[in-house]
């Protein structure tokens, strides 16, 4: 079972750039880490977002790793926390901090003409 999303965005190099930053100015993160190794274009975010859900007495955490690498930015998504099972009532239809994340993604990536590609986990093999 898969217990993260991996997506990546192909594009022009200064828009990649800007993606980052307006993701952190929209949605900001309770943390937040930012690498840039010595003769390296390259940028890594590592930001940590936590919320409360009051409904089901719990707290989510969304681990975000953000890699900028020029013409593509890879992102990893990984969610903790909550309660996991059946429950008796359903959510509301209130938004998460997840898919506040990922909406912001898709959105970006639209209204920019990027490349989203979303890595699929591969197939375990099943046992005899």
């Amino acid at each position: 079972m898969n217990s993260h999303t991996t997506y990546f965005v192909f594009g022009p190099t200064a828009t990649l750039r800007r993606m980052s930053s307006k993701m952190f100015k929209e949605h900001p993160p309770k943390f937040l880490y930012e690498y840039s190794p010595e003769g390296s274009s390259e940028t890594i975010y590592v930001a940590v977002y936590e919320e409360y859900e009051k409904q089901i007495n719990s707290s989510v955490t969304l681990t975000c790793i953000l890699e900028s690498k020029g013409k593509h930015n890879k992102i990893v998504l990984k969610k903790t926390g909550g309660r996991m099972g059946f429950r008796g009532s359903s959510l509301s239809e209130e938004q998460n901090v997840e898919s506040n994340v990922i909406d912001f993604i898709l959105d970006f990536s639209k209204r920019h003409g990027l490349t989203l590609q979303e890595e699929q986990p591969p197939k375990e093999a099943e046992e005899e």
